[in-house]
């Protein structure tokens, strides 16, 4: 099957973005709803942008970011954790990735490093940054091979069950 990253105009596919995430992640119809509007609120910030992964015409991933912005309520969350360790100025002059999903069916088959490295390759800001959760995992292992480092861990979000990692890089990110 040939995988085509593009151009997503997540507003019009949000269902099926949520789709891919709500199977990766193994959220529930309620974490869904809240998750679409914050969504369709995000792609209305200035510089924020989409790709999709597809695969005989269905989305298997996609991937969303945009400038950050000291007022964004990720950054309030950060904030504080990334000063604590000294990395607090991470947080001006980034890109953020701010979800990136690929569908488990399609995993590890080169689809989230082509959606990463293709949406902050179009960035023009030094760096990015982005969370994920503080646990070994395949996620963590393929940023940290394209450049990422922990710039904090086991921070905390609102009712978010577990802790998360807050990750940097210089871009043009690492290529093997």
């Amino acid at each position: 099957m040939d995988l085509v990253i593009g151009p997503l105009d997540l507003s019009a596919h949000v269902d099926e973005a949520l789709a891919v995430q709500a199977a990766a992640f193994g959220l529930g119809p309620d974490e869904v709803a809240v998750r679409r509007q914050i969504v369709l609120r995000h792609m209305t910030h200035p510089g924020a942008r989409a790709l999709g992964a597809t695969c005989d015409g269905e989305l298997v991933g996609f991937v969303y970011g945009m400038p950050n912005d000291r007022t964004h309520w990720w950054s309030t969350v950060v904030e504080p954790y990334l000063r604590a360790q000294g990395t607090d100025a991470w947080l001006d002059d980034s890109f953020v990735i701010t979800e990136l999903h690929v569908h488990p069916d399609h995993q590890n088959r080169g689809a989230g490093r082509a959606l990463i490295t293709t949406i902050t390759d179009g960035a023009t800001e030094p760096r990015s940054i982005l969370s994920a959760i503080d646990t070994e995992s395949p996620a963590r292992g393929l940023y940290r091979s394209l450049g990422y480092q922990d710039l904090a861990r086991q921070v905390l979000f609102p009712s978010a069950p577990k802790p998360y990692a807050v990750m940097g890089a210089p871009l043009p990110l690492l290529r093997r």
